[in-house]
């Protein structure tokens, strides 16, 4: 029986074109954005990584999952990752990309991830931010596939990194929580690609 593809699935004889783009102050979401990208090489995606910077021009369509990373900054993306977001929305608009009911693009996908500390409400202040940067993306018309918040340190505040809501949150993201997000996106990519 020949196979449906109208769903979004990619045949797995396709590599999959990946864009990795992140910006990052401390390093944190910069750890996870590489831990990311090799999970994706490791599942034979063809990845290109950049930041926020070196993104400007990049073309969503031009990729068949594209994966953005930020810090939670008061519960909202980080202002250059917001401004890119509007810009990028803009030209599009511009462009007609923009559909009125947002109707699906087959085969276009988005993975998002926040790195947060959340001090004060925990993981209550990094939510807004996956669910803000995934309606730029459903607009659009990609799918969503998920949105990942890792927890990590409060660099240049040990208070906030010891004493609020999340406890002692120094040292995060670990090498196994990169390792895990690397295995993760492993996965991700292979679950999309895979024939069933």
């Amino acid at each position: 029986m020949e196979r449906d593809w109208s769903r979004s699935l990619i045949p797995p004889a396709v590599r999959m074109k990946c864009v990795v783009i992140y910006w990052s102050k401390t390093g944190n979401t910069r750890q996870v954005a590489f831990a990311v990208r090799d999970g994706l090489v490791e599942a034979g995606g063809v990845v290109d990584l950049r930041t926020v910077d070196e993104a400007q021009d990049t073309d969503f369509f031009a990729y068949d999952l594209v994966c953005l990373g930020t810090p939670s900054h008061n519960w909202r993306p980080a202002e250059r990752v917001d401004r890119f977001l509007k810009d990028r929305f803009a030209a599009y608009r511009r462009e007609g990309r923009v559909k009125l009911g947002a109707p699906r693009v087959p085969g276009k996908y988005a993975l998002l991830f926040c790195t947060y500390s959340g001090p004060h409400t925990g993981l209550a202040e990094a939510v807004p931010v996956g669910k803000y940067m995934g309606q730029f993306f459903e607009h659009l018309g990609f799918l969503v596939l998920d949105e990942w918040y890792v927890l990590s340190e409060f660099h240049g505040s040990e208070d906030n990194s010891t004493k609020g809501r999340m406890g002692d949150i120094r040292g995060l993201p670990t090498a196994q929580d990169l390792e895990e997000i690397r295995n993760k996106t492993k996965k991700l990519y292979l679950d999309i690609t895979e024939v069933s």
